[in-house]
């Protein structure tokens, strides 16, 4: 079992970088709106030909689709000059449209919009619109994202400092050839034998060599990766540079922070940059709670029985109420009520908590076996559609846990910035049951925390999957 890696999401870095997007701007604009403007566009066509009505429902629907497009389908760049695994993006691409689809029906039936959308329309349009955007994606990639023919037409760059941020960098804009940048080389005041990341090739001088380097090659970008503790230096550097027309950036060390969810933004028109937020921001946050209503419906639709077994179970083989609600830490911090098929004797939800351990004397006769099989955590359905928990996310303690462990682990409350789930990356990974030890509970805080940093829809989906696989066969579970 690998550690999961702290601050691996390193948005700000990537393709975020707002000099990256300057680099090819309308490739970055077709890489946002190509796929969703396709999908409404052919949605209309096919309607327009069968005579639907292009108003009212079918308005809605496109809307639904267009948002869900933007927000999954990361197209353009799929199968461009230099890209690696250009099949398997394809097989993704498939597999997110077939989501979406699955989606929009789920919708559809919900609302009782079936009747408003001839079958062939909605079958037409599953069908043809992967077809479209792989078509789609060919052109631009043979004809607007074509590399440069000659040197004229590339940006060359160097990156002042060869530390992680500007390797990463350097690494980046090696990996997208239709950014149209060369990257010409680091300069470091450090000698290899102390940066053992770059090349010796890699290496063109020091610091107080790049002037000279600027001018005789013609380097159009030059970017500036040297810790924040170096700001005289900086200050000094960029006055020296004031002479050439290179344009400069700095590129912020931020790896000095652990980051959760880093980008940049802008409050008022003021530039500001986020070091730890929320997955669940703006179009996000609509898609996590859209995917945990109808995932939870249909769940519930199917399970229902099973819990009306369990809980007449509950009810004829011990004395008590058959739920047992505690309350746990939701998003933020705020206090909410889980429900859970009672599976002890006692109700603890005070200031003292003790956690349930193998061969708890404190189990009803069911009690081990709903907990074991996780039937106690069915309830939790319901929760999440009142909106106090997800389906995937880090799992709920108790609030006197929590009080203890905050001051024990550093960053243990930011795992609250998202609203708790039934299952978690940290359960599939083996951190399920008792946390007897510092040692297991900060492990689960790391899977949490990696949740965080790296979320998305098909990280959700395979976490449900992967919890249904070791559901019977997790040795943690009592």
């Amino acid at each position: 079992m690998s550690k999961p890696a702290k601050g691996s999401s390193m948005n700000l870095q990537g393709e975020s970088l707002g000099a990256l997007r300057n680099a090819a701007p309308l490739a970055s604009l077709l890489k946002a709106l190509v796929d969703p403007v396709l999908v409404v566009i052919l949605l209309y066509a096919l309607a327009s030909w069968m005579d639907v009505s292009l108003h009212g429902q079918l308005l809605t629907w496109a809307t639904i689709a267009f948002l869900l497009a933007a927000l999954l389908m990361d197209g353009t760049f799929l199968l461009m000059p230099g890209s690696h695994g250009s099949w398997l993006g394809v097989g993704r691409m498939m597999a997110t449209w077939l989501f979406i689809c699955f989606v929009l029906y789920c919708y559809a039936r919900l609302a009782g919009l079936v009747e408003f959308f001839p079958d062939e329309l909605m079958l037409g349009w599953a069908i043809l619109t992967p077809l479209l955007l792989l078509g789609m994606h060919w052109v631009i990639r043979m004809v607007i994202v074509r590399p440069a023919s000659d040197a004229t037409q590339v940006t060359r760059v160097v990156v002042v400092g060869a530390n992680k941020s500007g390797c990463m960098l350097a690494q980046r804009i090696r990996q997208n050839p239709q950014l149209r940048m060369e990257f010409m080389g680091y300069f470091d005041d450090r000698g290899l034998d102390r940066v053992e990341t770059i090349g010796e090739d890699e290496l063109k001088g020091t610091i107080a060599e790049l002037y000279d380097f600027v001018k005789a090659n013609g380097v159009h970008q030059i970017y500036i990766s040297l810790p924040m503790t170096s700001q005289p230096r900086v200050m000094t550097l960029v006055d020296g540079l004031m002479d050439c027309t290179a344009s400069i950036y700095f590129v912020p060390d931020l790896f000095v922070f652990d980051l959760i969810q880093a980008q940049i933004d802008h409050v008022a028109g003021f530039p500001v940059m986020t070091i730890c937020e929320s997955p669940f921001i703006g179009l996000a946050g609509v898609v996590k709670r859209m995917s945990d209503v109808v995932l939870a419906l249909c769940i519930l639709a199917l399970i229902w029985p099973v819990m009306l077994g369990v809980a007449l179970a509950v009810k004829l083989t011990s004395s008590g109420p058959v739920l047992f609600k505690q309350r746990r830490y939701g998003a933020n911090g705020e206090s909410i009520l889980v429900y859970k098929f009672r599976s002890m004797k006692v109700m603890e939800d005070g200031d003292k908590v003790v956690q349930a351990t193998r061969h708890d004397s404190r189990l009803t006769p069911i009690g081990g076996f709903i907990r074991k099989s996780s039937l106690d955590e069915l309830p939790q359905f319901l929760n999440v559609l009142e909106g106090k928990m997800s389906i995937v996310g880090p799992r709920p303690h108790a609030n006197a846990h929590n009080e203890m462990y905050r001051k024990l682990i550093k960053g243990y409350m930011l795992r609250h910035k998202v609203k708790p789930g039934i299952t978690g990356w940290a359960q599939v990974n083996g951190y399920r049951g008792e946390t007897d030890t510092i040692e297991k509970m900060e492990r689960r805080i790391e899977y949490d925390l990696d949740y965080l940093r790296n979320w998305s829809l098909w990280f959700d989906l395979k976490i449900i999957l992967m919890t249904v696989t070791t559901l019977f066969r997790d040795k943690n579970a009592y």
